[in-house]
This record gives structure tokens, sequence and C-alpha cells, in this order.
């Protein structure tokens, strides 16, 4: 039983709500982001630390995020959405006042304990939308998110000139914007009677190994196990492709920045306009299936690219396949599990990408400079190529039901 009416029956305040909060939380974290390795030189730090850095938000949102998705499944979105965002500004103000590197390993880590923000946003969307609709929501989710990430390194590059300090500083404003607006206007997206009826239901335990389980369901585990293998790949492609400008290439900083910023509006472009278009064409799996073709194609095909030209064309079908297996791997993961388990799926799923933040930088790094720069798009494109075969196998192969929302229960032990 639906209590929640669809979205297109809804009032647009709680969506542009929601969206909004993205946009900002994005806004602040992309802020710093781009400036990091600069701050952390200004303590005499080594580039490897940098790195380190990186890797220790990365794990502690592997640990942390799934929890949180849980625990919003029982206490509702919004208190967890608060909670977070109320670390987040901590850890933003850590930062701006740290003196030492441990201090910025501890708001890096603080960060990372409370960065379940955009899984909570995610299940917020699935809340307030229907099966329908799902998809064309979680896409604007997705091209907010870009567009965060498209504005805020030029801010964070134009504040950066009054001292790396001042971009954290404006990070923790824009966080306390945030958790003033959530705290005042955005409503609970779990009814009371909704939540009711989540009461009354088995409520799954709050426990990492409890959550793993879930990769063993015949529906929800295929899902979980094709959006890790597209989180590595899309990591591997992402956190190296400014060295592998530099390194095959030859682009100099201020290029390389243009093309990402081509790549981003590409996939703003398709999560926030033509996502919804694609489903209403194509029934979800066979767009997860011919999105990781294409994607381990233009991967390949990137990896090879003999001239700028060729990468511009190259990086369109990538970021269009990008775009759609981001939403839709997130609408289908929504579909096929009870309602009091959304947060804790989609907080798993985060934290598989955190997982991917923390292999692949590393990865791509030490393949670039042993073998060359070649060899990362071919590891990622193979690994996309054996995900669509994955999705033959077992996500098409499935009952059609999936994409009506049947519920899968977990394999018996």
């Amino acid at each position: 039983m639906m209590v929640n009416p669809p979205a297109s029956r809804r009032p647009s305040k709680p969506l542009l709500l929601i969206l909004a909060y993205v946009f900002i939380d994005l806004l602040g974290y992309s802020l710093i982001l781009p400036l990091l390795p600069y701050y952390v030189t200004t303590f005499g730090a080594t580039y490897a630390v940098v790195g380190f850095l990186s890797t220790s938000n990365a794990v502690a949102q592997f640990i942390a995020t799934p929890f949180i998705g849980r625990l919003s499944d029982r206490y509702g979105r919004r208190p967890l959405l608060i909670f977070c965002i109320a670390g987040t500004f901590i850890s933003f103000l850590l930062l701006g006042f740290a003196r030492s590197v441990p201090m910025l390993f501890i708001s890096r880590v603080a960060d990372g304990l409370f960065g379940g923000n955009i899984a909570l946003a995610r299940a917020y969307i699935t809340d307030i939308t229907d099966e329908k609709n799902r998809a064309r929501g979680l896409g604007l989710i997705g091209a907010v998110f870009g567009l965060g990430f498209i504005i805020g390194p030029a801010m964070g590059g134009f504040l950066s000139r009054w001292g790396y300090a001042v971009p954290a500083f404006v990070a923790a404003g824009l966080s306390l914007l945030n958790l003033i607006a959530v705290s005042l206007w955005l409503p609970e997206s779990l009814s009371e009677a909704r939540r009711a009826e989540i009461r009354e239901q088995e409520r799954p335990p709050i426990t990492l190994g409890a959550m793993l389980t879930a990769l063993r369901r015949p529906c929800a585990g295929p899902l979980l196990h094709v959006q890790l293998m597209y989180a590595v790949a899309f990591t591997l492609f992402q956190s190296n492709f400014a060295l592998f400008a530099l390194a095959k290439l030859r682009l100099d900083a201020q290029t390389t920045s243009f093309v990402l910023t081509y790549v981003g509006l590409l996939v703003v472009l398709v999560q926030g306009a033509a996502i919804g278009f694609i489903v209403a064409r194509l029934r979800e799996r066979q767009l997860i299936f011919l999105g990781s073709v294409v994607l381990g194609v233009m991967l390949v095909l990137w990896s090879f690219s003999p001239s700028l030209v060729w990468l511009l064309l190259v990086l369109a079908p990538l970021a269009l396949a990008s775009g759609v297996l981001n939403t839709i791997i997130t609408s289908q993961l929504t579909k096929v599990v009870a309602r009091n388990e959304t947060g804790g799926i989609l907080g798993l799923g985060a934290s598989f990408q955190s997982l991917a933040q923390i292999i692949a930088p590393g990865l791509g790094g030490l393949l670039i400079q042993g073998a060359g720069p070649w060899t990362v798009g071919v590891l990622a494109g193979v690994i996309m190529i054996w995900t669509a075969v994955f999705v033959y196998r077992h996500i098409l192969s499935q009952p059609e039901g999936i994409d009506r929302g049947v519920v899968c229960a977990p394999t018996p032990s």
C-alpha cells in the first residue's frame, strides 16, 4: 500500500527543498576538495599525506553510511539529515581552524562519519515519488550534484586568494544555512501512518553483517554487485582523468579543467533532462545492460585517445551512459526491497561508492606509472564489459515483476 501520493500530485515544495539541500551540501564540499593538496602542503606535509587524507574520509563513509541509512528507516529521514548536516558543519569548522596535520585528519574523518547526506536525500526522494516518477526524481539529484561540482571548485579557487582556510569557513557557513533550512522548512517524508506501519513490521538489525546479507538477495544482491563494479570503473576514470590527460595528451591544467566541466555539464543534462525521456521508452533493466556496454566501450576508446577532439567525442556517450547507470541502478534498488529498508539499502550502495574511492585512485596511479596511461581506461572498460555480462545473466533473466517493485526476500542462510 502506498501511503504517500505520487509525486505528480504532491506539492513541489519538499522536492525543491531537498534539491536545494543537495546543491548547497555539494557546493560546500566541492569548495574545499580541490584545495586540500595545497592546504596540506602549508603544514609541511608530503603529497602522500593528501592521498591518505582522502582515503581516511572514504573509509569513514564506507563504515558509517549504511548505519545512517538504516537508522533513517526507523526514525525518519529528517532527524538523520539534521544530525549529518550538524556533523558536516563541525567538520568544516575543524578544517578551517586546523593548525596541524592531525587536525586535518580529524576533520576529514568526522566529515566521513557524518557523510550519509546524499544517501538520505535519495531515500527522501524515494519516499515522495512513485515508481513511475522515481528515476526522474533521482536523476534531478544527480543533476544538482553535478552543478555543485561545476560551481564549487571555481568558487573555492576564488576564495583561496584570502587563504586556504577561507573556503573551509564558507563551506561551514553553507552547512549552517542548510541546517537552519532543513530544521525549519523540510517536512518529514515518512508520514506518521507510514512510520507506524514500519514499526509493526520486523525491523532489520543495524549490524554490518545484516546489511551485507543484502548481497545474497535474488534481486537486490545483483544490483548491489553492479553498483560496486560501476563505482570502481567510473572512479578509476574520474580520479585519474587529470593524470591521464597530462601523461597521454599533454593537456595543461586549464584545458583539463574545461574538459571536466564539459563532462559535468553533459552528466547534468542527462540526469536533469534526458533521463525521464529515456526511461519512458526503455525498461530500467535494459538501460542498465545497455549503459554498461556503452560505458565499457567508451572507457576503452578513451584510453587510446590520440587527440583532444577524439577525447571530446568519446566523452559525450561516456557521460550519457554514466548518468543513466548512476540513476537507474539506484531507482531499481528502491523498488526491490521493503520500504522499511530503503534507507539502509541506499546507504549500503553509497558505502560501495566510498569503497571505490578507497581502491581506485591509488590503483590507477600505480597502473599509469608502471604500465602507461592507457591501462586505466582498459581496466575500467573490461570491468564494465564484465558488468554487462553479469547484468545479462543475473538481472535481465529475473522475473518481470522486478520492474514493478516486487520485494525480494533475503536468501535463507
